[in-house]
């Protein structure tokens, strides 16, 4: 067997994000250690990605034993994992088909094309999707161009057209863009990226009657709020309106590179050869998806995820208030804690020091995402490591 080197050289890695001068070489649950053995309650999981924690003794099961069977035998063919979670996820949502991607990305860049698919059949020359500024949708020249982040929009110019961006929350923005072009609107329940901002009730039931009005489309962005991470399988459920498209990726796989696009029958309008992957739907990266799935929706999972979100919204609404900080804010499992402050990325580093993964999505604001089954008793202890980094602070 080849040995793992001593050093490794930083160099060979593209700096395509800042990393700390740290190296991880195992993880457990809410844990990770890195090459020395230090030990790090992690508040990150891989950007929401590890919603059962680290290796999970489920998906380790499941990619041994799939493994061991069936790798990738080419998505021109079925296979048993890949249908039975497609199978899973139109059961327990109001969707009808799946198509399975690797990278949240790829699904919204396919479900951009997938509407303009129905606009094409439905609304001859609509094209356009309203999106909203600070919304993030992935890093692909299309999703880049539908994101909202600042500065995006000359990074990679000339962008893709076709994404007017209307402001968040503000119902007529969007009514005062759609015109004969526009097919679809596309929002995240919980724009992440920019600060861990829901959505209003009022604005996603608006969206939906403005949709219906002018027969558009509405598309959820959910591969960040989906599979759990809100309290519900998918944060739809939380808004009484049903999208028409949904993105799933991140905690999908529980680890494991997967995404879906699904859609209602009804606008699910692809033919042969207008959409695939090397990589769609795998039995292997579905293996994964199957076990994370009967995880999610074992009795009381989901309730243990909106318990323990309780618990750390009420101690970083603690935290606030002795430190005078700001607000609290989002939904389950995925917080925001603002600062007051732009000194976000000094109180991530700061708490790397102290055992605490921390991230911050803005100079302002903390992002929260640990595993969805957290324990009461790690919920406390990433407070009180938080709590002492405070008090470094102040």
């Amino acid at each position: 067997m080849r040995k793992t080197p001593d050093t490794f050289d930083p160099g060979s890695l593209m700096p395509v994000t800042a990393r700390p001068d740290v190296v991880f070489a195992r993880g457990a649950g809410a844990w990770l250690w890195d090459r020395q053995g230090r030990r790090y309650l992690d508040w990150v999981q891989g950007w929401a990605v590890n919603c059962l924690g680290h290796s999970p003794a489920v998906v380790v099961q499941a990619l041994c034993e799939q493994a061991r069977t069936l790798i990738n035998p080419s998505p021109a063919y079925y296979n048993e994992p890949a249908l039975a979670l497609a199978q899973l996820l139109t059961q327990h949502s109001c969707m009808d088909q799946v198509f399975f991607a690797s990278s949240g990305a790829e699904a919204n860049e396919g479900a951009i094309k997938l509407a303009r698919k129905w606009g094409r059949l439905h609304k001859p020359g609509a094209y356009e999707i309203i999106t909203f500024g600070n919304g993030y949708h992935g890093r692909t020249l299309a999703t880049m161009s539908a994101s909202g982040k600042p500065g995006w929009d000359t990074m990679f110019a000339p962008q893709v057209p076709g994404f007017p961006k209307a402001r968040w929350n503000d119902l007529d923005s969007v009514r005062a863009l759609v015109g004969p072009h526009t097919v679809a609107v596309m929002l995240e329940p919980v724009q992440g990226e920019a600060g861990v901002y829901p959505a209003d009730v009022a604005f996603v039931q608006g969206l939906r009657a403005l949709c219906d009005e002018h027969r558009l489309l509405l598309i959820a962005d959910e591969v960040q709020t989906g599979c759990g991470r809100t309290g519900t399988l998918f944060a739809y459920e939380q808004y009484g309106a049903e999208p028409d498209i949904m993105t799933l990726g991140k905690g999908l796989g529980g680890g494991v590179p997967l995404s879906a696009l699904l859609a209602k029958q009804a606008c699910a309008c692809f033919e042969p050869g207008e959409q695939g992957g090397t990589y769609s739907g795998n039995p292997l990266t579905c293996a994964a998806g199957v076990a994370v799935l009967h995880s999610l929706l074992a009795d009381g999972f989901l309730a243990q995820v909106r318990q323990g979100g309780e618990q750390l919204a009420q101690g970083l609404q603690r935290l606030s208030a002795e430190f005078g900080l700001g607000e609290v804010r989002g939904r389950g499992l995925l917080l925001a804690l603002e600062l007051g402050h732009d000194r976000a990325a000094d109180v991530v580093e700061r708490a790397r020091a102290h055992g605490l993964l921390l991230n911050a999505p803005r100079p302002h604001c903390l992002r929260f995402m640990p595993a969805l089954n957290s324990s009461e008793e790690e919920i406390d202890q990433g407070l009180a490591l938080l709590r002492e980094v405070m008090e470094t602070m102040a």
